[in-house]
């Protein structure tokens, strides 16, 4: 089977943006949109950015299929409207609708959008009593890799290590896992589907 050719790609492309670009018409970001001929694109991205808060520029530019400059241009047109606002977490920017989000919950979010973390902060939320070791089985990673990662949740607030592994408000990241299940993965909406079982979760 051949490649695509362009006019299917493009086709996808504009199929992509005009969904989420119909999200950006239907967030309380729309009124920071505009009219012009290229707000299109920027209504993806304000549809995008309201559906996957915590997204870092790369996967925002690559998901909606948008060049570097372009991106760019419109990630920093809704900043300055005050439309988003952007953070940085380590080596990521990440964006987030303005004034929507606590520093806490902006802090999960951006570990939650790690494959490691967001699979610790799940397993942990199913079954708090969970060791280390029993982590990193479940998540085929090494105990090191989960210790370290331990370690970075630690230092965000997300995690305390006094007895065992025990989740810093849990509610709070289980409300957020189940609002954005859709923007992770298959297994957050698995969770998401059975949250209602964890509400009262008490470590």
């Amino acid at each position: 089977m051949g490649k695509p050719g362009r006019e299917s790609v493009d086709r996808d492309k504009r199929t992509t943006l005009r969904r989420f670009a119909a999200l950006g018409a239907a967030s309380p970001l729309a009124t920071f949109v505009g009219s012009s001929t290229d707000s299109d694109a920027r209504s993806a991205i304000a549809g995008y950015v309201s559906s996957t808060p915590g997204a870092h520029f790369s996967k925002i530019r690559d998901d909606l299929s948008l060049g570097t400059g372009e991106t760019q241009h419109h990630l920093r047109r809704l900043v300055d409207a005050g439309a988003i606002e952007s953070h940085m977490d380590g080596e990521y920017r990440r964006y987030f609708p303005s004034e929507t989000f606590s520093a806490f919950e902006r802090r999960a979010l951006g570990y939650l959008r790690r494959k490691t973390p967001r699979g610790m902060v799940l397993t942990l939320l199913a079954d708090p009593t969970t060791t280390g070791s029993g982590i990193a089985d479940r998540l085929d990673v090494s105990t090191a890799t989960v210790s370290n990662t331990a370690t970075d949740l630690e230092e965000a607030g997300l995690l305390t290590r006094t007895r065992g592994y025990a989740l810093e408000r849990p509610e709070t990241l289980i409300s957020l896992l189940v609002r954005y299940a859709d923007s992770f993965d298959e297994r957050t909406v698995s969770f998401a589907d059975r949250a209602d079982e964890l509400i009262r979760y008490d470590p």
